[in-house]
C-alpha cells in the first residue's frame, strides 16, 4: 500500500466522515486508492505515528478504527475478519477472536474496551483517513 504524504484542511463538501471521530481537531491524509482495498476487508496504515486499520465494507462504507488490539496487545485488527452482528458492522480480532464494532470502537464481549475510531472519506477515488499529530 502505498501512503501519500498529502494533506487537507477540511473534508470535502457533502462528504460526512463515515466512522465517529475520536478527536475532533486533526488533518486529513489521503492513504490510498479505494481499489486498494478489497471489499469486505482492511488495510493498514501509519498514520502520524499510529497504525490505523481502514475497513471497506461490500457497499464501499469506510471505518477507521485503531489497529492495536488492546485483548492481546497486537496490532493485528485490520487483517480481522469483518462481519456483521444484529445489523452492526463489526471486525473480529484474529487473535482471540474479540470484535469490536466498526461505528463506535467498542468491543462486544468488553463493554469496557474501546478502540479509537476516525473520519474516513473518500474523496476523487483516494481514501482519506482524520487523525491529530
Amino acid at each position: 500500500m502505498n501512503q501519500l504524504q498529502q494533506t487537507a484542511t477540511s473534508p470535502t463538501a457533502g462528504n460526512p466522515p463515515m466512522s465517529v471521530p475520536a478527536e475532533q481537531a486533526g488533518t486529513w491524509q489521503a492513504v490510498c486508492s479505494l481499489e486498494d482495498i478489497w471489499p469486505n476487508t482492511g488495510v493498514c496504515a501509519l498514520i502520524n505515528g499510529r497504525q490505523i486499520a481502514i475497513f471497506r465494507m461490500k457497499s464501499d462504507v469506510l471505518y477507521a478504527i485503531d489497529n492495536h488490539d488492546p485483548h492481546s496487545g497486537a496490532n493485528v485488527l485490520s487483517r480481522g475478519i469483518v462481519g456483521d452482528l444484529g445489523g452492526e458492522p463489526v471486525v473480529a480480532s484474529p487473535i482471540y477472536k474479540h470484535h469490536y464494532q466498526l461505528r463506535t470502537g467498542e468491543c462486544v464481549e468488553d463493554a469496557s474496551t474501546q478502540l479509537n475510531t476516525y473520519p474516513v472519506q473518500l474523496r476523487d477515488g483516494m481514501v482519506w483517513v482524520k487523525t491529530t499529530a
